[in-house]
């Protein structure tokens, strides 16, 4: 078993040196840093399983450093603090920021090692970081954001309201649900829409005091609709938040017949835009290294420098997919990357490596052909599966035409419900302009 990893920040090389020597005549893997600098160099490339921090240095004080980890969502292990003249006050302060205890210098041997072993022991059930709402950037959108965000949470009343939030698929609107929930409270993502309509007690009663996600809610038939109407209303009484998504204009959907006018007016009460990436490109270095960072944390792949030239290319970039594009293209990178530093010619070839790609032609690539060009012939030397799949993509896509993206139209014509229409679409990949 790998010997546990400790790193010392402190900017007296006397104490330092007699720290390391303690802890490694115990087993113990010890790393040193001089400074805050250092040691948040040292933070970003490892996973230390705890650090002893100075509070008292002269770059920058430990509770800053401390402060800057747990904004930054880094702080993923026990920080012991230390200080020759510490106060009540400091350490109530470091506690509140989150540090795990704190010791009085000079720093007797036995409550050292026994802080440590107590520290260790408590990192091993420590989660892993996650993407928060602070990895989404600092452009003044997306501060905006936060902070009506913030007025939400401060605003809390004794029945929490519903929140919808609008924005494209992947824009990282799931980053601001969980803003919204607090911490050691149930957190419930629901991934079946059925529920609303069988178990809406259910629902409530896992959730209870805690926040449900609902991520679309375009896509819900009129019973599930109403399921959910029926969850909003008591809610209240479970202390529940209802929090929906949807990427869809509701109101257009409204009018159309196809979403329910009482639940759209709940929703509409309490609404916020999650903006799209394009319009907050300047965050995207920041977003590109705390996604990095994650995936060092989560996945524990190496962690890899992007150079000046990537992250401008990254920048600069068309982000049709948002930011679950991005972080594919970042996850990709560091796992294809040969260099410990990733550079242009990397970014180059991972944006770019589809667009080499010639495909020959097939039934699916004549759907964008006039009707006289679908050869019926392929579609018979086919299994039953994707021969039904290709003459679907075909017929749809030439509806869709001809009413020039009506869904209510295409609706009509091809005898589906809007709800059903929808997934079917979704299943065959068919996107609607």
């Amino acid at each position: 078993m790998a010997s546990k990893h400790i790193l010392v920040v402190d900017d007296e090389i006397g104490i330092r040196e007699l720290l390391r020597d303690i802890l490694q005549d115990e087993g113990y893997r010890v790393e040193l840093a001089e400074n805050a600098a250092v040691a948040r160099n040292k933070r970003l490339h490892e996973r230390p399983d705890v650090v002893l921090l100075d509070i008292w240095m002269p770059d920058c004080d430990g509770i800053s450093l401390l402060k800057e980890w747990a904004n930054s969502d880094l702080l993923t292990m026990p920080v012991v603090m230390m200080s020759g003249h510490g106060t009540i006050d400091t350490a109530v302060e470091a506690t509140r920021i989150g540090a795990f205890d704190f010791l009085e210098k000079p720093i007797a041997l036995q409550k050292l090692l026994n802080t440590v072993a107590t520290a260790l022991k408590h990192s091993e059930h420590l989660p892993k970081s996650e993407m928060s709402l602070s990895g989404l950037g600092k452009s003044q959108i997306v501060s905006a954001l936060k902070e009506r965000l913030e007025k939400l949470v401060n605003n809390a009343s004794d029945t929490p309201s519903p929140v919808l939030l609008i924005g494209p698929v992947g824009c990282g609107a799931e980053l601001c649900a969980r803003y919204l929930h607090v911490r050691n409270t149930p957190w419930l993502r629901l991934t079946e829409q059925g529920q609303l309509v069988s178990a809406t007690t259910d629902i409530l009663e896992q959730a209870q005091n805690g926040v449900v996600l609902i991520d679309e809610v375009a896509t819900l038939s009129k019973a599930e609709q109403k399921g959910l109407l029926l969850l909003i209303t008591k809610a209240g009484k479970y202390n529940v938040r209802v929090v929906c998504g949807t990427s869809f204009n509701l109101q257009k959907l409204q009018a159309e017949g196809v979403f329910d006018s009482n639940l759209l007016q709940l929703l509409a009460a309490v609404s916020l835009r999650v903006p799209a990436l394009e319009e907050h490109k300047e965050d995207i270095p920041e977003l590109v290294l705390a996604m990095a960072n994650l995936q060092f944390e989560q996945a524990e792949i190496p962690y890899k420098e992007f150079d000046i030239a990537a992250l401008n290319a990254l920048r600069n970039a068309s982000w049709p997919g948002d930011m679950a594009q991005l972080d594919a293209i970042v996850r990709n990178l560091l796992q294809t990357s040969l260099h410990d530093v990733i550079g242009l010619e990397d970014v180059s070839r991972v944006l770019h490596q589809f667009e080499r790609i010639q495909p020959t032609p097939s039934a699916h690539d004549s759907l964008s052909a006039e009707p006289s060009a679908f050869e019926s012939a392929a579609l018979l030397n086919q299994p039953l599966r994707e021969a039904r799949d290709d003459f679907e993509r075909f017929y749809f896509s030439h509806h869709i035409k001809s009413v020039a993206g009506n869904m209510s139209k295409l609706a009509e014509i091809s005898g589906l419900e809007r709800t059903h229409l929808y997934r079917k679409l979704k299943q065959l990949e068919i996107k609607i302009k």
